[in-house]
């Protein structure tokens, strides 16, 4: 670069909201209290969350991570994710005499309910979301003959119900608002009496992360996100930032990550982070770019976040005694 061109300025724009929602926030702390309460270890069922640092910050605290019940052993405690679970997980756990905390997010706890009072009264359930998802497995399990998944618009086509004047569509909570209103148009076009759900299942917290990430994107040469690749929300928060005209979008789970290659020709640097990942994360990864001469940091406000959640209830009871009560049952019904 010759001498006489003065370089232009680099910035970084920092997207607010981003990071914790209240459903996660939650959950963590459900996990770090349930350790001081009841001693290590605790085991949960998934990952509470979906980000590699929360998980392995937990594991040195004596979290243990299972996939399924089954893993863990008669009369301790167990805990479910923020994702929720489906029923027969319950029955699962009832039957090897854990004690369990649920650390569902309300907001996910909603659709489940949601699930079951349309079922109730008959209606085939589209549930618009990503197959696999731990969400989408727990609130099918509530319904699961009336559930049918919708992947994205283009699963509509073969989407087959058993009476027209009688369905209706829930979603996952960590969805593209955008896409998700294109698969309900695209429903609604296909089964004009489809019913919408009393309120939007996609959590206000997914909603503001996408807002602000559409404000930013349109300005940014690059955008980084960082969150974990399992977690659903901050992947969208990669194909918003796109589709909202930023050059590129990466996700990463720590600020080592980044390539200096991606800052060719880069003057503007969106940040933000999903919904389960702390705010620590962010700010490695705008120390790793003040390095690199992006110093300027302007924050890009697309709502107020003042939304929070109580802890679950069974953090207020003597859990371990309880365990041991229904170990014990266990063992005198079984004759042991």
């Amino acid at each position: 670069m010759g001498a006489m061109t003065a370089s232009p300025a680099r910035r970084v724009l920092l997207a607010a909201p981003r990071g914790y929602c209240a459903g996660v926030d939650r959950a963590v702390i459900a996990v770090e209290k349930a350790l001081e309460q009841y001693g290590a270890p605790v085991y949960v069922r998934h990952e509470i969350v979906h980000n590699k640092y929360v998980v392995q910050t937990l594991e040195k605290k004596g979290a243990i991570f299972v996939e399924d019940t089954a893993e863990v052993p008669e009369g301790s405690i167990v805990m479910f994710s923020a994702h929720g679970v489906a029923p027969v997980v319950h029955e699962e756990a009832a039957a090897r005499s854990l004690a369990t905390i649920d650390a569902t997010c309300p907001l996910v706890t909603k659709v489940h309910k949601e699930a079951v009072r349309y079922a109730k009264d008959d209606f085939d359930i589209l549930l618009i979301g990503h197959e696999g998802h731990e969400e989408v497995i727990g609130t099918s399990g509530e319904a699961p003959e009336h559930i049918t998944l919708v992947d994205g618009p283009g699963d509509v086509a073969g989407v087959e119900v058993r009476d027209p004047s009688k369905v209706v569509w829930l979603s996952q909570t960590t969805l593209s608002v955008d896409e998700t209103m294109e698969t309900v148009d695209a429903l609604k076009e296909k089964f004009p009496e489809l019913v919408s759900p009393p309120s939007d299942d996609i959590c206000y917290a997914t909603q503001n992360r996408q807002l602000a990430v559409k404000q930013m994107g349109a300005e940014a040469d690059l955008v980084i996100v960082v969150g974990s690749r399992n977690s659903s929300n901050s992947k969208r928060l990669v194909e918003v930032a796109k589709l909202a005209g930023a050059r590129d979008a990466r996700l990463v789970d720590y600020a080592d990550e980044i390539e200096d290659g991606w800052l060719d020709g880069v003057t503007t640097v969106g940040v933000t982070s999903g919904a389960s990942v702390p705010e620590l994360l962010v700010e490695q990864v705008l120390e790793w770019l003040q390095q690199r001469g992006f110093e300027d940091v302007e924050i890009v406000k697309a709502a107020e976040e003042s939304i929070t959640f109580s802890l679950p209830k069974e953090l207020r009871r003597d859990l371990r005694a309880e365990a041991r009560t229904l170990a014990d049952e266990a063992d005198r019904r079984a004759g042991r």
